[in-house]
């Protein structure tokens, strides 16, 4: 359990505290090169994968309510593995999801009524006396960046050929990068993790 906790903590903490730092100091849109293939991009999101939207307002309830229910799901997951003496692996691949749902959802649910909205040269103002949104209607803040190839694909691909093309060319945040790493632990130790009953 403390390992779980510290992970989940570290993790909230990182996250929350490099959402607020961008927020409040990037322009929107704004990039720094660190390197190349690496730069700190400020955007947001409703919080879908790759910034997919659906349904307006209800699209974006509806997946805010549905987190909570995930997060409650994967809490209880977190809990019961580590009742029943689960593998170290498991422990902490569950814990880096739930810390990384954990940290989306406080974008997605308390955002909205934290900050304002950026406007002319000015970053946006945490504890804001006109916040953008309500409850429950928060954006995620997404920052890293890894444009590891920028070029124009080759002619001969059907259909994007001559185009230009980015890889890789999401933008995250450190919550998304927890539940990338949880879930691909449970991938990769799959046989530890899920051993196969006698």
């Amino acid at each position: 359990m403390k390992k779980a906790l510290f992970i989940i903590i570290l993790v909230l903490i990182v996250d929350q505290i490099s959402k607020i730092y961008i927020k409040t100091s990037f322009f929107y849109n704004e990039e720094v090169v660190v390197f190349d293939w690496f730069r700190i991009h400020f955007i947001e999101n409703n919080g879908m994968a790759w910034g997919a939207e659906f349904g307006g307002k209800a699209g974006k309830l509806f997946l805010t309510i549905f987190r909570l229910f995930a997060i409650t799901g994967i809490g209880y997951w977190l809990y019961t593995s580590i009742k029943k003496n689960a593998h170290i692996t498991l422990i902490i691949a569950v814990s880096l999801i739930f810390a990384g749902a954990m940290g989306n959802i406080i974008d997605s649910v308390f955002y909205g009524i934290l900050f304002d909205t950026p406007g002319g040269h000015n970053t946006a103002t945490l504890f804001a006396n006109e916040p953008y949104g309500k409850l429950f209607f928060g954006k995620v803040v997404d920052m890293l960046y890894f444009p590891m190839w920028e070029g124009d694909l080759p002619s001969w691909i059907p259909y994007y050929g001559g185009k230009p093309f980015t890889f890789f060319n999401a933008i995250f945040n450190i919550a998304d990068t927890a539940i990338s790493s949880g879930v691909a632990l449970l991938i990769i130790f799959s046989k530890k993790v899920f051993p196969k009953d006698s």
